[in-house]
């Protein structure tokens, strides 16, 4: 029984790690929204917000790529405090991203739905608005 071992059941050890990102945050309300995102990740420990620095520090056990593309869903300019892991995620990203094709295409034609809104007559634009609720 002495001579026993014991061994990890996983081959790689996973250690907690912290993440900074850059996000732009315009008011309060989008350091809640910023958490409460990150909240739904698991492995997270701790989110802290910096207002005044614009600056999220995620700590967990967590892909960063992951936490980044989560954040990313809610602000689009976010961005690594790293700007060495921003030059890794951009050669990453760019061969197996094409741009969009411009718009419009050589076959757009216009829904059905915008040739009739515009051909409302001032009469019915009058019936919309009389019968909308108000204040």
């Amino acid at each position: 029984m002495a001579n026993m071992q014991i061994v990890p059941a996983y081959k790689t050890i996973v250690e907690a790690q912290y993440v900074e990102m850059m996000v732009p945050l315009y008011s309060y309300g989008c350091e809640k929204k910023i958490k409460k995102t990150l909240s739904n990740l698991k492995g997270i420990y701790s989110v802290n917000v910096d207002y005044y620095q614009q600056k999220v520090t995620v700590w967990g056990i967590c892909n960063k790529y992951d936490v980044l593309e989560t954040v990313r869903s809610k602000r689009k300019e976010a961005q690594f405090w790293n700007q060495e892991d921003n030059v890794v995620l951009e050669k990453s990203q760019s061969p197996s991203s094409s741009p969009p094709p411009p718009f419009p295409h050589k076959d757009f034609k216009p829904s059905l739905a915008l040739t009739k809104v515009r051909s409302l007559s001032l009469k019915a634009w009058k019936k919309v608005f009389t019968r909308s609720y108000s204040f």
